[in-house]
């Protein structure tokens, strides 16, 4: 199985820090005064300082409209329900608050949208049946 790295900007490496490793419980991984990785969920996120890219709530899926570009990754149920529920706990600001879309349908599937401290937004995904993932 492959993982991802993906790099983006953000503006504060320390609000990042207590964002993905404090809050979302991310490992940090390597790092200089300029960028910091992170294991995002078994897949490598690096940060740097830099101009974050502008978003939009452009993207239409269902009923929502959803910022767009977004990074996101997808959970087991369980996970994502245990994230969900701690997220709601710590009293994050979502975008789009934990719901299901496409109740009953193939691709059923749990989801939340929010904004790291730069404003980059990120969804979460929870699948109970992974296979589901590419359901047409």
């Amino acid at each position: 199985m492959s993982i991802f790295h993906l790099a983006y900007h953000v503006n504060d490496l320390d609000k990042a820090r207590a964002f993905y490793g404090g809050l979302l419980g991310c490992t940090e991984g390597r790092s200089t005064k300029t960028w910091v990785d992170f294991n995002f969920f078994g897949h490598q996120i690096s940060l740097h300082l830099g101009p974050v890219s502008a978003t939009a709530n452009t993207g239409k899926v269902g009923n929502h409209m959803v910022p767009m570009p977004h990074l996101g990754v997808i959970l087991p149920q369980a996970d994502w329900q245990v994230l969900a529920d701690h997220l709601t706990k710590a009293g994050l600001d979502f975008t789009l608050s934990p719901t299901t879309r496409f109740a009953g349908e193939p691709g059923e599937q749990s989801t939340m949208f929010f904004h790291d401290p730069a404003g980059n937004p990120i969804e979460i995904k929870g699948f109970k049946d992974m296979t589901g993932v590419f359901a047409t």
